[in-house]
């Protein structure tokens, strides 16, 4: 029996088997992730007290039972127990009344905004790909070019007779200095990892410290950790700069430091799919700040570097971000409304698959 659990609970799609009273007997790990109810709260329960409000949800199960033949609805709309509405592809499947189980429905759960996301992730991993071979190449134009101006301006210092003269070739020595500095930023961290065995909460609770220190204890900052959460392979001082640069984000965002506060949010993840590769289970860092959030115009393109919506900010700190994570394999996501505004960052528990 437990053997089946087990390859029920690999499955990407929510399963939940019921018996003749519509009464829950099972549900894999995919659907307790989708339904957002824990096994041992479910099973007992009334379908119908799976879900906050129905519309197509109960008339489905209750019309497999009637017709006892397969039955299909695509995009139907549930209630979660936490208020949240998403949609779902639902496949009623009856099971024959000889069999001596006690289960009578088979329910399939394909969550269609799951899909639509997965889709999207794809597209922000292709475009960093893209945007990264793209910024090689320029730094490669640029930099060659730097150093012929800057060895000119060197040799052309020597040349000169007057102090006031070679404050001009300085001046150029500097700008060069200060745009092979911006393109190396904008290339991000090009060293190889130093993979090792973190733990989560240890990197958090370092980039805590140095935020409150950076807003003179002004801030406040919740932590809300989920301390069951195994070690993950990591570079650590990236991963450091990765939260760093979101608190700080949050932090500045702020019109006063004491009118900032940062939720800090760690929970685990089964069968999440990150681009093109299914994850058995993945930790799952959320970053809420109370700020005023990110512009409509700016939200598709604010892991893109150079995009910024502050007027004294370089638009690099996402950027960079988003690459150290992708590089452990992992993901960032964004959701902003003003007032709440929400960082999601996905890694991969698995060994080895930081690259």
């Amino acid at each position: 029996m437990q053997y089946k659990q087990d390859i029920l609970d690999n499955l990407s799609t929510g399963i939940i088997t019921l018996d003749g009273s519509l009464t829950v007997t099972s549900l894999n790990a995919a659907a307790q992730v989708l339904l957002e109810l824990s096994a041992s709260r479910a099973i007992g329960t009334h379908a119908a007290q799976l879900i906050l409000r129905d519309r197509d949800w109960l008339t489905s199960l209750e019309q497999g039972l009637e017709r006892n033949s397969p039955l299909t609805r695509r995009g139907v709309a549930i209630v979660l127990q936490s208020g949240q509405e998403i949609h779902v592809d639902l496949i009623v499947n009856p099971i024959p009344i000889h069999d001596d189980s006690g289960i009578r429905l088979i329910v399939e759960l394909q969550a269609v905004d799951r899909f639509l996301k997965i889709s999207r992730e794809e597209g922000i991993i292709h475009a960093q790909e893209t945007t990264r071979t793209v910024i090689r190449g320029l730094a490669h134009e640029i930099k060659n070019p730097l150093g012929g101006v800057r060895g000119a301006a060197q040799l052309l210092a020597k040349e000169l007779p007057s102090a006031e003269l070679k404050e001009y070739t300085q001046v150029i020595i500097r700008e060069a200095d200060r745009l092979r500095d911006l393109v190396d930023r904008l290339l991000g961290p090009n060293h190889q990892m130093s993979i090792e065995e973190l733990n989560i909460h240890e990197i958090l609770e370092h980039v805590r410290n140095l935020v409150a220190a950076e807003s003179g204890n002004s801030a406040t900052i919740e932590r809300d950790y989920d301390p069951s959460i195994p070690e993950i392979q990591g570079d650590r001082s990236q991963l450091i700069q990765v939260v760093l640069n979101i608190m700080l984000n949050a932090l500045q965002a702020a019109k006063n430091p004491e009118d900032c506060t940062i939720t800090v949010r760690t929970r685990t993840q089964r069968q999440f799919t990150i681009g093109a590769i299914r994850h058995r289970l993945v930790s799952r860092v959320e970053i809420t700040d109370n700020g005023p959030g990110i512009p409509m115009d700016l939200q598709h393109a604010i892991f893109a570097p150079m995009v910024t919506g502050r007027s004294n900010g370089t638009g690099l700190g996402l950027s960079i971000a988003q690459s150290i994570v992708n590089r452990h394999g992992g993901l960032i996501q964004c959701e902003s409304e003003p007032g709440n505004t929400t960082f999601i960052i996905y890694l991969p528990m698995e060994v080895n698959n930081a690259r």
